[in-house]
């Protein structure tokens, strides 16, 4: 059925195509509002491009070479199918270049998969003309350029990611089976939701960014949450449960703890919605649908999958992992790494949070900006041609474009208007002036548009200076046209107004996604210390991660090592989307560990001893899916673009920093340091400890079933009997454990073995059970669920 679900949403996902966002519905402000009238005025829009033709060392330009390279462009283009039309040559002003300029037939959209026949043209004139260098940089070359370079790097990503796991869940399972487990089914959550994210596309567009997204978030939570279940099974097997019985337990305890951590990443996805804004609501909803389809998965396919496999999930063995993995007691490390939380809390509270505070501090020196050509790597082919371009004519770079809607009756005085407007700018040094810009009119003569240049690059002080100044006068020029509306975009304004919403808006996505989980953690745990407790830890994380991410790449340190050039700021949209993120995927770690630590104190644990089992015993959980995703993460911080090298260090920072500092000292030393206080306003109270460790709230579902029918009620429970039992009557003699003493590599049955095959061997004649009764004459927790009959007699 999984199969075929996962099938069946990329067929369908397919079929219905990518529905994506346009440039109207993506902008904010002022510049939001220019690429409506813009979109209103209904332009025809073509594919263009620009032939650049300049000496091969740099230098000056041999005219005579230069002109005979162009007319030799000029008619190679002319015979192309692609090509609508070719312009005259134009010289630059400084004399070094020559500029063709190309308009290309068909649309704007695939114009990159059709531009190849002018590629060719190019490089054919390049080689016929010694000495020269011939560039092109256009709608569909500049696209096609980039993609290729960024299809390597996502490519490259992925080979490396993908083994990378394997291997990681290798060293954590033993067995190739229980590695591949996971990745499989991560895998084909992110097939799943990809497909759905598309069909969901056509109600909320999708943005370009969401399939990464939704692969990175699906391979992170995907792994997660199988993770917890797999590693919860193979526990309960190496207590002694069956299989069924282990995978149940499983499904009772980290099933509930999935659940939980599905739904408060969920929520904290959520409140990117609250940006208001195209971009956030389209990644909002590819991750929110591969967290829910990873859900979904775990409680469903993942424990069909395991008892399916049986004991074949161990197998094959990788001998020397296996062994590792398999090794009987407690860890020495992780006792010794909690000792300083445990023996001096606030010491090491105070220590480990000043630490964190101190990595934070940075992070109140951010800057925004967004993205653009010059966070491009200069290694990059195409961006060589850019920049070259650039150079020799600067009105093709950094362009403002002005965009004025009036009635069709005010043509005229719109026109008259904007060429004052551009004799204004003709003698500003703001502004370039290497050609003269054209002034287009709408068909239907209501809207009008031109582009003005600037020599400075996007993120440069001198673009916002001239994108301000002409922000002024363009209201000035059309003051006296009736009924005109103007605005100003182009990259410089759009970068400047995203920037200033998402400040705006931030506080709201922060304050609601900080108040849900809020109420969530309440629900789950009914404990406001545990509920503020955990805003504050993960919010000390973020801070600390958000230090981490303006000390990289706010400097220049560290340009040599990750290969990127810094433009002094931090990618306008990463705070805000990497905030959810990290505050979604660390619940999911606190959750997880806090419901262990939980579940030892409700089984009568002092503080101190349910901190200390608690964090061993899901230390191997947390660490294997934290390195995990450190791995993965730390991969997009090799790719090209800047935007994805921060998003990828900032998530490896905060993962790593959450799994190490406040794992294992913070968090253990905050709870060790509050005591019973933890639980406030509700408090904890269980019977003395069992041999096995169940959730408080998950009780015996046998139990549960017993207890609901009426004529059942006097009955007691396992679980109960157990807790009135020293734990020493239930101890393997001679001091040995059951899986070192009976079938400890293939978790054969770990009790002695009776003539039924079964543990603690019942006669059937005996009187039903009674609350007191021996211990030897119990069933284990969830055996009288095979009695179809009544559930107070325990059939072998």
């Amino acid at each position: 059925m999984w199969v075929v679900f996962v099938a069946a949403c990329l067929f369908l996902g397919g079929a219905a195509g990518t529905n994506a966002i346009s440039d109207e519905e993506s902008g904010v402000r002022e510049s939001g509002r220019a690429g409506k009238i813009v979109h209103s005025g209904d332009f025809p829009e073509k594919a263009e491009e620009n032939v650049l033709i300049t000496a091969e060392d740099g230098g000056k330009l041999d005219r005579a070479a230069g002109r005979a390279a162009a007319a030799d462009v000029v008619k190679r283009m002319k015979a192309l199918s692609e090509v609508e039309s070719v312009g005259a040559p134009v010289a630059s002003p400084n004399g070094r270049a020559l500029l063709v300029p190309v308009t290309m037939k068909g649309d704007t959209e695939n114009a990159d998969q059709r531009v190849q026949p002018l590629l060719d043209v190019g490089a054919a004139v390049q080689d016929a003309h010694e000495g020269l260098r011939i560039d092109e940089v256009g709608t569909g070359s500049t696209a096609k350029g980039l993609s290729e370079t960024l299809g390597e790097d996502f490519k490259k990503a992925e080979l490396i990611s993908l083994p990378l796991t394997l291997l990681i869940l290798l060293v954590v399972f033993g067995a190739i089976i229980a590695a591949g487990v996971p990745v499989v089914l991560a895998l084909s959550c992110v097939g799943a939701a990809i497909g759905l994210s598309t069909l969901a596309s056509h109600v909320l567009p999708e943005t370009s960014a969401v399939s990464n997204v939704i692969l990175l978030m699906g391979m992170a939570v995907g792994v997660d949450y199988s993770l917890f279940y797999l590693k919860r099974e193979r526990e309960e097997r190496r207590a002694g449960k069956s299989h069924v019985d282990a995978i149940e337990i499983a499904a009772e305890t980290s099933g509930h703890t999935v659940v939980v951590s599905g739904t408060t990443v969920i929520v904290a996805m959520a409140g990117l919605y609250l940006a208001n804004e195209a971009t956030f609501a389209s990644l909002a909803t590819g991750s929110i649908i591969v967290v829910a389809v990873a859900v979904l998965a775990s409680l469903t396919v993942l424990p069909a999958l395991l008892a399916k496999l049986g004991r074949w999930v161990d197998k094959p063995k990788v001998p020397f992992l296996w062994r590792l993995t398999m090794r009987f007691g407690e860890s020495r490390v992780w006792p010794a790494l909690l000792r300083p939380a445990l023996s001096k809390p606030v010491i090491t509270l105070v220590v480990s949070m000043g630490a964190l505070v101190l990595l934070a501090l940075p992070a109140l020196d951010m800057k925004l900006k967004q993205p653009g050509s010059d966070d491009l790597s200069r290694d990059i082919p195409v961006v060589q041609a850019m920049d070259r371009l650039t150079a020799a004519f600067p009105s093709k770079g950094t362009v403002h474009q002005v965009a004025v809607e009036a009635p069709a009756a005010e043509a005229g005085e719109v026109k008259s208007a904007l060429k004052g407007l551009l004799e204004r700018t003709a003698d500003n040094k703001l502004f370039a002036h290497d050609s003269t810009p054209t002034i287009k009119e709408s068909a239907n003569h209501r809207v009008h548009t031109v582009d003005v240049g600037t020599p400075y690059a996007p993120k440069s002080d001198g673009a916002r200076e001239s994108l301000d100044l002409l922000r002024e006068w363009v209201p000035q020029a059309m003051a006296d046209v009736p009924g005109a509306e103007s605005a100003v975009g182009g990259k410089v304004a759009q970068g400047v107004d995203f920037t200033g919403h998402l400040e705006e808006r931030m506080p709201f996505v922060v304050g609601f996604v900080l108040l849900l989980t809020f109420v969530t953690m309440i629900m789950i745990f009914r404990s406001l210390a545990v509920a503020i407790s955990a805003i504050l830890l993960n919010l000390l994380s973020a801070a600390a991660a958000f230090g981490v991410l303006v000390a990289v790449f706010q400097h220049t340190w560290a340009e040599g090592i990750l290969d990127f050039h810094s433009s002094g700021a931090v990618v306008s949209w990463l705070p805000l989307f990497l905030f959810v993120v990290l505050f979604g995927l660390s619940m999911d770690y606190h959750v997880f560990v806090v419901s262990r630590i939980r579940e030892a104190a409700i089984n009568g644990a002092p503080t101190k001893e349910a901190v200390r089992e608690g964090i061993t015993r899901s230390a191997g959980v947390v660490t294997s899916a934290a390195i995990v995703m450190v791995g993965v993460f730390a991969i997009f911080g090799t790719l090209s673009m800047v935007e994805f090298k921060q998003l990828g260090v900032g998530l490896a920072a905060a993962i790593l920093l959450d799994a190490v500092i406040i794992r294992i000292y913070v968090l253990p030393a905050l709870m060790t340091a509050l005591g019973r206080w933890n639980w406030w306003p509700g408090r904890i109270s269980g019977g003395g400890r069992g041999p096995s460790a169940q959730l408080p709230d998950q009780a015996d579902p046998g139990r549960q079933r017993a207890e609901e029918q009426p004529q059942y009620a006097g009955f007691t429970a396992p679980q109960q009997q157990y807790r009135q039992e020293t734990p020493q009557q239930y101890e393997p003699q001679q001091g040995q454990q059951y899986g070192q003493q009976y079938g400890q590599g293939d978790y054969q049955q770990p009790y002695p073995q009776g003539p039924y095959q079964q543990p603690y061997q019942h006669d059937p004649n005996q009187q039903p059970y009674q609350q007191g009764g021996s211990p030897r004459q119990q069933s284990q927790p969830g055996q009288h669920r095979r009695d179809t009959s009544r559930p107070d007699y325990y059939q072998p």
